[in-house]
């Protein structure tokens, strides 16, 4: 009977709560793909990529079709490109990109990541390169993400690199109508087993290939929490890490299944609850009905603190390989509670960066108006890498100016991406901060060795 109730169970939170694989990620090696003609490396890795990730697809929908889960995104996360293209003799690194997306409509996949620099302590030649190529690499390509480390808690922040990185992503905007920001995050803290995009890179510490799976689920969280209404917060707790512990189990059979069969070692689960603008699949939805009477009032932050907190712990309990950012996503546009929130004035930046020293990542895909500033975006960029630096979490940035675009005005992305309405940013001049350059130096807690 248990069994047979387990059954249906799972079956329940597919069918109507919306549970999910969102992604299953391979990754992949490059770095012995350089090489000094950059055309030789790029050939190399369009050759790495096809015969490695060749069956990832076939082999993600078989597994759909057997075990009957969905599963959302197959994807790729790559070597950050920045320590394969520095041995190349060229200054512009949009072949690399242009290779990368070539080889990931050839295989199949819906994105792929890694088009990556690492520069929290300092740039090099080849880091410079490639945020100078970010503007006509993204507007060139269709699945090629990209993001750019700027700190750490162990280095600091460095503070050139996020101004450079807020005229990239302004000059992104211009180029591709606010579109291309969303394959662009700027992160604090960048992790190297991150199977969700944008931010998914192979990181220098993985072996030659591996299979992350990212699972979501925050319908089902939200429908546990649902049937305990009147739950302590020790309660609360209690449900959402055994909700969190399904989820995982789940997250496991598959990535090893896909692992097994396409003979690469199993990395990692992503218990990440990341929501969609669907009905019923909103991190805002969980918070309201733990008792936050609108998302962005008072006692949202401890709400999310206790959502995120056991969210890890119950995935922590169901497999010994939980990583990634694994924990709560709050991205505006993507988040069908988050956007009412917004459209009714009850969360705003403030509040939401607020929000962010708790959660698993920090700003994201927040519209903005397109006449915001390159040092009030490398502003915001500083103040979340300040948050991620100082609690040694990882934080990011993905932001989408709109050229044209208003206060209040509805920009649909599409797809996952969803829609958001343009939220205000503060006007008041930050260039005398950001252009003063140099590294913002790491806390003292840093020091532990």
């Amino acid at each position: 009977m248990d069994t047979a109730h387990e059954i249906l169970e799972t079956i329940a939170m597919i069918e109507e709560y919306r549970l999910d694989i969102r992604t299953v990620t391979m990754g992949i090696g490059l770095l012995d793909c350089a090489d000094p003609d950059p055309d030789v490396a790029c050939a190399r890795i369009r050759e790495r990529i096809v015969s490695r990730a060749g069956r990832l697809v076939p082999v993600a929908e078989g597994i759909e079709a057997e075990l009957g889960i969905p599963i959302i995104n197959r994807r790729i996360s790559v070597t950050p490109i920045s320590l394969v293209a520095g041995a190349s003799r060229t200054e512009d690194y949009t072949c690399f990109a242009r290779a990368l997306d070539d080889a990931a409509h050839e295989v199949g996949v819906d994105f792929l990541g890694g088009f990556t620099a690492l520069a929290q302590k300092s740039r090099s030649t080849a880091d410079r390169r490639l945020m100078d190529s970010l503007p006509e690499a993204l507007a060139t390509t269709d699945v090629v993400c990209s993001s750019v480390n700027i700190g750490s808690s162990r280095a600091g922040i460095n503070m050139s690199a996020v101004a450079r990185m807020g005229e990239v992503v302004r000059e992104l905007a211009d180029r591709t109508a606010g579109r291309g920001c969303a394959k662009l995050v700027v992160f604090c803290n960048a992790v190297g087993d991150n199977p969700f995009m944008a931010g998914a890179f192979h990181g220098v510490e993985e072996g030659d290939a591996c299979i992350n799976v990212g699972v979501s689920g925050p319908g089902v969280v939200k429908r546990a929490l649902d049937k305990v209404p009147d739950a302590s917060f020790g309660g609360m707790a209690e449900t959402i890490k055994k909700a969190a512990f399904k989820i995982t189990r789940m997250g496991q059979l598959v990535g090893t299944m896909a692992a097994e069969r396409l003979g690469v070692p199993f990395g990692i689960v992503d218990l990440s609850l990341a929501p969609t603008a669907a009905v019923g699949d909103s991190v805002a939805e969980i918070l309201e009905t733990m008792g936050v009477g609108a998302v962005g009032g008072h006692g949202t932050t401890a709400a999310l603190a206790l959502l995120n907190d056991a969210v890890k712990k119950g995935g922590l309990m169901a497999c010994s390989h939980v990583g990634g950012l694994s924990g709560s996503f709050i991205p505006v546009s993507e988040d069908a509670g988050m956007i009412r929130a917004v459209t009714e004035g009850a969360l705003g930046l403030d509040k939401l960066e607020a929000m962010t020293s708790i959660c698993s990542v920090g700003l994201d895909m927040i519209a903005i108006p397109g006449d915001t500033p390159a040092t009030t975006i490398a502003a915001m960029i500083a103040d979340e890498a300040a948050i991620g630096m100082m609690n040694n979490k990882t934080t990011a940035v993905r932001v989408v100016p709109v050229p044209g675009a208003r206060v209040g005005d509805d920009i649909d992305f599409g797809g996952l991406l969803g829609h958001a309405p343009v939220m205000a940013v503060h006007r008041s001049d930050t260039g005398a901060l950001i252009n003063r350059g140099g590294r913002l130096p790491a806390p003292v807690h840093s020091f532990r060795s």
